[in-house]
Parts: structure tokens; sequence; C-alpha cells
């Protein structure tokens, strides 16, 4: 006798069984960690499969996670003063962080977390959200401080806006967000992504 006072069959809801049946669900755990792990691959076929768990469309903007910023540059694209000073503006920004050949590569309107800090293109004409011409940069959330500091304490007689990249595009670009000097429209309408962690294709 093994001194184990155990009612037999086991039945569901008894110590024995209970243990048994824990004892056995880590032992498949361990050997499916062992021999059936997930690839870096495998994960993003996972995410392409189930969209609606993983972006969070059913979630709230009201308290949405910031996962970095953009510092816009407005200026005057029929004004050639405007223009050059606005692009040396850029220039000095550019050598200020070590941006040269660091151009962004990712959709405006991706909040990219993670992401350094880059520059995007030119917009030479109204694009997007913006009724004049302008240009940015991507900001990581801990470089903000530093950047708008500088470009605040640099932009002469340009407008610059600052806006969050939460996903939710809305938002960060008409309630969260913060101009020095004049403040311009912004057309709201143009935007496509309107939730926490919102990828769009493209965006500003």
């Amino acid at each position: 006798s093994s001194g184990i006072n155990a009612e037999w069959p086991l039945r569901p809801g008894t110590c024995y069984f209970d243990l048994i049946m824990l004892t056995a669900l880590l032992t498949t755990l361990l050997v499916a960690c062992a021999t059936g792990h997930y690839h870096d691959y495998d994960w993003k076929v996972m995410q392409s499969n189930f969209p609606d768990l993983l972006t969070g469309e059913d979630e709230s903007c009201d308290h949405a996670k910031i996962y970095s910023y953009h510092i816009h540059v407005l200026f005057w694209q029929n004004n050639k003063d405007h223009v050059e000073s606005a692009l040396n503006l850029r220039n000095d920004f550019i050598n200020r962080y070590g941006l040269n050949n660091k151009a962004c590569t990712i959709a405006a309107g991706n909040p990219a977390s993670g992401h350094e800090m880059c520059v995007f293109e030119v917009d030479w004409n109204p694009a997007g959200p913006f009724t004049t011409a302008q240009y940015s940069f991507f900001i990581p959330p801990y470089r903000l401080q530093e950047t708008s500091f500088w470009m605040l304490q640099n932009k002469g007689d340009h407008d610059v806006f600052i806006h969050p990249n939460s996903g939710c595009e809305t938002d960060d670009h008409t309630k969260w967000n913060t101009f020095s000097g004049a403040k311009w429209p912004i057309d709201a309408s143009v935007f496509t992504c309107n939730y926490p962690g919102c990828k769009p294709i493209t965006g500003s």
C-alpha cells in the first residue's frame, strides 16, 4: 500500500484528480514550448489573420497610448524668402540631430512604436490635412523635449505644429496638438485611422 487514501476511479473536483490534470497540462505546455515555439514570421502571419484582436479597433481613443510625435514646420510656398528660411531651418535641425541620410520610410500616420528619429519629405503644396506647404520630423517620445525645445527657440517667424501619434489621427491632430505661431486650420476629413494603434497606409 502507498499510504495514499484516494478514491478510485478519480472524479473531477477531487484533490488528486485536479493534481493529475494540472501535471498533465504543465507537461503538455513544456513539450509545446520545446518543439513548437513560434518564429517571428509565424507571429506576423498570426497578426494578419487576426487583425481585430491585435489592432484594438473596438478600443476607445479617450485614453489612447502615445507612441511617437511629429514636429511640423508650416511655410508659405509662394513666398521665396519664406521658403528659403524654412529650408534653412530644416537643414539646421537635420544637422543638429544627425539626421542626414535618415529619411523616414514609414507612412506618415504610422505611430511606429520604437522607431528612431527620421525626416519626412517636404510637401511643397497643401497636402493631407495641411492647408499650406510643410515638412515634418518623426520624434520618439524620449526625444520630444529636447527637439521641440530646440525647434521653438530657432523657428524664427515660421509656424510650428506638434502632435502625438496614437493611431487616433483625428484626436492626435485636433485635440492633443499644439501650435507655436499662427494656428492653421487642419482638415481632419482626410484621416482614415481613428482607434488606438491604428497604422494607416498614408497620412500625416
